[in-house]
């Protein structure tokens, strides 16, 4: 019976047709779209039942063979196309674990009868190429509970366009908002803000789903803000599209503290909180924010921060190197070097490494596709990991992009240098890395360049990539450095997560995204110009406290969302207000080659040019271990043994019971009881005690017993540097 269903299917797929269909484009899709290319079937790197694809259909040459040439061509019968394996198995006439992929007489099902009907041709160079791939709805506006079928269309390289919503592979990224079926249906499911993607040939397109918040807003509370710069007009924009409110504005002691942690790891002074509440000018809180960037502790914060990026790690490199790469990323910090200039610097560095620093970043990548990983993920925010075996599942890159890019460094060597543990930097004229897929070299090329360097050029072609990689047109450049200054004032970059800058991971508010590009381009990769905007801005000045309307959003702007401290800030500003500085012993393996066992008494966390250091209040609050370039890498989520150590741990109670510490500086002073628990309260918060807290807090101790008095005070600061005001950013 199921031949004769085959025969009727076939009268009209097998007639004589113009050209038999494609293999590149529309065999290979067909195989994604209804999975058999899938990591879950044939597409696995073993495959499934003895038939193997490539994953997504990446090898064409390859997938073809393995589909008319493997099992000695068993799965195609081209004399009688009803009768090939190939198409019984994906309709379940004979056995398939794999179950039905579709039905007789289904397009897909005519397409491949008429292929196998032509004699299954291959690829072929002549093929068109996919050029691009759109959608009909780029940015939908909806409310909950709409169904949209959704129309995607792919150009070629010859100039015809076809609608291949049939074959597209489609995902939503935000559930909560919309959901997409294998079909291309969209299901809007609650208020916020979303994408669905679609993907065919290794092409992606965007629809953006924006669903409002259904309650009404009165328009008076956007209407009485004053935006301050693009980012509060942008910000706005996104809010009112959303049906947003945003909250007040924060208090002049939440906003230096904020303004302080984000920017230097500390909290202000008390006569610094004091001073900036007494000060009455209306532009106070610029001032702050031009002081804090001129500040030394601006230079050991950033300095930290991308000595993580960079993967400043003691144990990879030997002490003298390990200097010497965190002492040139601080005299860039310090020179306020444009990121442009610095990543340059970076990339083409040659010679000693101990004179050098900058080549340490090719001894800890010291191969051609490690390097290529690592510049893609710190300096473009995404990464091309998954295509060095296969198209990458979730983005553009393709396995052929991907060895292209990593022969750009295939020609960087190393030789030893006359001192101990220094190594030379330097850039043959020859050696090249060889492609697995097709055994031979690939031209090199920047991602997303068409024209490759000349195999035969001496040329170093690491200045190539720079030149590409820090142009101003480099939008992905860019993007990656925005979002990981956004992310240090926000919590969250406008792309989460930070080094996640897929096509199909959107922005929070692209339209700002783009802004915040163009102001950096425009302010030539000044990061300090950066910063001074973000912290000028309403939005990062506003309130951390929420709206009924507001509290559920985590990402627009309506309020500034609290974060718990970093670890090497939180051990920091728990020195701090003890007065009781950390010591910091070195890893004994670098003690053991000649170091001293001890980082110099006073030396803060955000000091440390090394992150092996033994220290399990670091270790415990998710300090970043600098062995891959991940975001992922640092943790800020509380857990259990952090509040336990907090409570009970060693750290915070053997700071308050040391001797001559904060503690005893304050009974020391004279002071009234209720100037002591201010002055706490300063020390701590950052902000004057409130009536009730003055009165409650000063009877514990004047009530207190002589003897007990300094208990008493350890008691009360404890409570409140266990307290949420001070454990998070808010």
């Amino acid at each position: 019976m199921y031949r004769l269903c085959i025969f009727f299917a076939l009268m009209g797929a097998t007639s004589a047709s113009a050209a038999a269909p494609s293999f590149r484009n529309t065999i290979q899709p067909i195989l994604t779209r209804y999975g058999c290319a899938m990591g879950a079937c044939h597409g696995a790197a073993a495959g499934q039942g003895g038939f193997k694809l490539s994953l997504r259909g990446f090898d064409d040459d390859g997938d073809w063979l393995s589909i008319t040439r493997s099992a000695n061509g068993r799965r195609l019968t081209m004399e009688d196309p009803a009768r090939s394996l190939f198409l019984l198995k994906a309709t379940k006439l004979v056995p398939h674990k794999g179950d039905k992929r579709f039905e007789v007489g289904s397009p897909e099902f005519n397409a491949i009868a008429d292929w196998i009907a032509a004699g299954a041709p291959g690829p072929k160079a002549d093929d068109p190429r996919i050029v691009s791939l759109s959608v009909a709805q780029p940015h939908l506006v909806t409310k909950s509970g709409t169904v949209l079928q959704l129309k995607v269309t792919a150009k070629f390289s010859d100039g015809h366009s076809e609608d291949v919503t049939r074959w597209s592979k489609f995902n939503a990224t935000n559930a909560s908002v919309a959901t997409v079926d294998d079909n291309g249906l969209i299901k809007t499911t609650g208020t916020g803000e979303g994408s669905v993607s679609a993907w065919y040939l290794s092409q992606l397109a965007i629809t953006t789903v924006t669903v409002p918040n259904p309650d009404h807003i009165d328009e008076a509370e956007f209407a009485v803000l004053k935006p301050r710069n693009f980012i509060d007009e942008l910000t706005l924009k996104k809010l009112r599209e959303l049906n947003i409110p945003p909250s007040e504005g924060a208090e002049d002691y939440e906003f230096l503290r904020r303004a302080f942690l984000d920017t230097l790891g500390m909290l202000p002074t008390a006569e610094e909180t004091r001073a900036f509440i007494a000060d009455k000018g209306a532009d106070k809180r610029d001032r702050v924010i031009d002081s804090l960037l001129q500040r030394p502790e601006f230079i050991d914060y950033w300095s930290h921060r991308w000595s993580d990026l960079l993967l400043v790690n003691g144990d990879k490199l030997g002490p003298p190197a390990m200097w010497s790469y965190y002492n040139w990323i601080r005299r860039h910090v310090a020179a306020n070097t444009p990121w442009d200039v610095m990543v340059r610097d970076l990339l083409t560095a040659t010679g000693s490494t101990l004179e050098n620093g900058a080549g340490n970043f090719f001894i800890l990548n010291d191969e051609p596709t490690k390097c290529a990983e690592t510049v893609s993920i710190a300096f473009l925010g995404t990464s091309i990991g998954c295509a060095k075996c296969h198209n990458h599942p979730l983005e553009k890159w393709t396995n052929e992009q991907y060895f292209a890019f990593a022969n750009l460094f295939a020609r960087v060597r190393t030789k030893n240098g006359v001192q101990a543990e220094e190594r030379v930097l330097f850039s043959d004229t020859q050696g090249d890395l060889v492609a697995p897929l097709t055994g031979k070299p690939p031209a090199p090329r920047p991602l997303d360049v068409t024209t490759p360097i000349s195999m035969t050029s001496t040329e170093d072609r690491r200045i190539v990539l720079a030149d590409w990689l820090t142009s101003p047109d480099n939008t992905l450049f860019q993007r990656a450095i925005v979002n990981r200054v956004w992310a240090n004032f926000f919590g969250a970059g406008l792309v989460e997560a930070v080094d996640d800058l897929r096509v199909t991971n959107a922005a929070s508010n692209e339209e700002l995204f783009a802004a915040a590009c163009v102001h950096l381009v425009e302010n030539k990769f000044d990061l300090k110009a950066l910063m001074r905007t973000i912290m000028q801005s309403q939005t990062y000045q506003r309130s951390s406290i929420t709206l009924p309307e507001n509290v559920a959003d985590l990402r627009y702007g309506s309020h500034y969302v609290p974060r718990r401290l970093k670890a090497e800030v939180l051990l920091d500003t728990i020195s701090q207000v003890a007065a009781a500085p950390t010591t910091f012993k070195i890893d004994k393996r670098n003690a053991n080659r000649g170091t001293s066992e001890s980082y110099p008494m006073g030396f803060r966390a955000l000091q440390l040019p090394d992150s092996n250091i033994a220290s399990y209040f670091l270790k415990s609050f998710g300090r970043a271990d600098r062995v891959a370039t991940c975001e992922c890498e640092r943790t800020n989520e509380p857990s259990m043994a952090q509040a336990l150590h907090i409570a009970n741990g060693d750290t915070l109670n053997q700071k308050l019971a040391q001797k001559d510490n904060r503690i005893d500086a304050l009974l020391a002073s004279k002071q009234s009881d209720e100037k002591i628990i201010e002055e706490a309260y300063l020390l701590t918060l950052a902000r004057p005690p409130t009536e009730r807290e003055t009165h409650k807090a000063t009877g514990l101790l004047t009530s207190a017993k002589p003897e007990d008095r300094r208990t008493t005070l350890e008691d009360i600061f404890w409570s409140l540097m266990g307290s949420k005001e001070f454990l998070f950013n808010h």
